[in-house]
């Protein structure tokens, strides 16, 4: 890690242009040379050739895991090293690299003895989710959010009242998932070195509701009995008309019959933390 490539993006949740060049003046003490910048999505994310004409070796990320995810799918074939730093909302990925550690700290550990590994995905087709892919109902919750990250309250009442309706709606059906016989309101499905793990919520009534919230803060959601948890290495959306996913929190269509499956990386990913 001598040349780096620092992409950001300052609309993300935690992300903030004094927060970026506070990152750029940790990499001036470590003598890393800045190669080239860009801010998603006002700029285009740079290609691998690009990336080589600069002479960069490492790619650092600021962002959430949404533009974390696009500037993965872009460089996928790409031969030189990601950094993942965490500035979004949930930091999924960060955290499952580097733990709970700030950029600064992340910075340094990476450059004295970071380890380059591999990650698993969740793919539907040219798709890919890192962090996970969600299915079903609940993700008409996605036009609330993007609404409220923009900061337009006109409209929000109305997407909020077309959620809960989808939500309580007919669930989404899957084709090839062993044990899952109904059709869940949300699907939550995270990647894994040899499988998909595939976690299923039906809770249609406000008890079940209110279970499964106790459950999620209580750190033990999957537990839920409005939960069932399986595990399958491929399976398809089933029905006849277009669902709305979402990978890594990104809105996508996917066509009926659309093959979910599972794949590994390039190792390309520097991780400072042990993994669990």
């Amino acid at each position: 890690m001598q040349k780096i490539w620092f992409i950001t993006n300052t609309a993300s949740g935690t992300a903030t242009d004094a927060k970026a060049e506070a990152i750029c003046a940790v990499f001036a003490e470590r003598g890393l040379a800045i190669a080239g910048r860009t801010s998603f999505p006002d700029q285009d994310l740079p290609t691998g050739e690009e990336l080589d004409d600069a002479g960069a070796d490492t790619v650092a990320l600021f962002a959430g895991d949404g533009t974390i995810n696009a500037a993965v799918c872009a460089l996928a074939k790409w031969q030189g090293k990601i950094l993942i730093l965490p500035g979004g909302t949930m930091n999924l990925l960060a955290k499952s690299l580097h733990g709970n550690a700030d950029p600064a700290a992340i910075i340094h550990a990476a450059y004295e003895n970071g380890e380059i590994v591999s990650l698993p995905y969740v793919e539907a087709g040219k798709h890919r989710a890192l962090v996970g892919l969600i299915l079903g109902p609940a993700t008409a919750w996605v036009h609330a959010r993007e609404l409220v990250r923009k900061g337009t309250f006109r409209g929000l009442g109305r997407a909020i009242s077309h959620a809960w309706r989808r939500t309580f709606s007919r669930g989404i059906k899957l084709i090839g998932v062993p044990g899952l016989t109904h059709r869940a309101q949300a699907v939550f499905v995270r990647p894994g070195h040899d499988h998909l793990d595939v976690a299923a919520v039906d809770a249609r009534d406000f008890r079940a509701i209110a279970a499964l919230g106790w459950d999620w803060v209580s750190g033990d959601w999957v537990a839920s009995r409005a939960v069932t948890q399986v595990f399958t290495e491929r399976f398809n959306v089933g029905g006849r008309k277009p669902v709305l996913a979402l990978f890594d929190g990104e809105p996508v269509m996917l066509d009926p019959l659309t093959v979910i499956s599972g794949g590994q990386t390039n190792e390309m990913f520097l991780r400072t933390f042990p993994p669990a």
